[in-house]
């Protein structure tokens, strides 16, 4: 099971930095007023990866005639 802390409105604005250092490193923190939690910040899904553009330039080629005109029988 998850780590979770829970913390007031004046901690987590005071120490927003801190606390997204501890959801990176997996821990849920439950932010509460006057002791009711009202949120969770947690980790993203990182399931898919970001995509970089032009990550495979140079490793795919097209054929010459790509952009021919497709035969009539299509």
């Amino acid at each position: 099971m998850k780590d979770r802390a829970v913390i007031n409105i004046h901690q987590a604005k005071t120490h927003l930095s801190s606390l997204l250092t501890e959801v990176a490193s997996g821990k849920d923190v439950i932010i509460a007023k006057a002791g009711t939690p009202i949120a969770k910040l947690v980790p993203l899904d990182r399931g898919m990866p970001l995509r970089k553009p032009g990550f495979l330039k140079g490793k795919i080629t097209l054929h010459a005639n790509f952009n021919a005109p497709l035969p009539d029988e299509l």
